[in-house]
């Protein structure tokens, strides 16, 4: 129903934001993760998912498209509500998550507040093969012109490692110029 905001910050907290759009000042929940990426300027615009329930109409804004898709398939998932599908995004942004859901990481899904194990395995069982399709950025914390630390640390996700430890070891033992395999088997030896 309202697919996207475009107007003023008017007032902001980590979970919560009013936004002006021609006069019309909307509230809107939002993740840690949003918070963090907020502009500097007051304009800004948000996605949004709109969710009528028989108590409460609220809407939950989004600074990436991928955010709100993965809101969208958290919220599919049976015992998963907006409210946890919310803290979810803010433990982990949604690649964290599509990898922990890949790779069938338990115990990374039920790391976060309010996940237990049975909840934790219906995420990964519903939502493994939806994960192969959605499309996320290869941004990661390395410089951008270095490919062999990117082409480690996703060697390293895909062999099960989680990507912010996969991250911290590729960081410790890179000096800027190995080779991927020189990354990936140095890496190994310290995870």
């Amino acid at each position: 129903m309202i697919g996207q905001l475009y107007g003023d910050i008017i007032e902001k907290s980590p979970t919560e934001l009013i936004v002006d759009c021609g006069g019309v000042g909307y509230e809107v929940k939002i993740s840690l993760n949003t918070f963090s990426a907020l502009p500097k300027e007051n304009k800004l615009r948000l996605f949004t998912k709109f969710i009528v329930r028989e108590d409460a109409q609220i809407l939950y804004g989004f600074a990436e498209k991928i955010e709100r898709e993965m809101f969208n398939h958290l919220i599919s998932v049976s015992g998963i509500g907006p409210n946890t599908a919310m803290i979810m995004l803010s433990s982990l942004v949604p690649e964290e998550i599509a990898s922990a859901i890949q790779n069938e990481d338990v115990k990374t899904i039920q790391g976060i507040k309010g996940i237990g194990a049975k909840t934790a395995q219906r995420v990964i069982v519903d939502l493994k093969d939806k994960m192969l399709k959605m499309a996320f950025s290869t941004e990661n914390i390395f410089n951008v012109g270095n490919t062999n630390q990117s082409d480690a640390l996703t060697a390293l996700v895909s062999l099960g490692f989680d990507k912010k430890t996969a991250e911290k070891a590729i960081d410790k033992v890179s000096t800027g110029e190995d080779s991927v395999e020189k990354l990936i088997k140095d890496a190994l030896k310290i995870l």
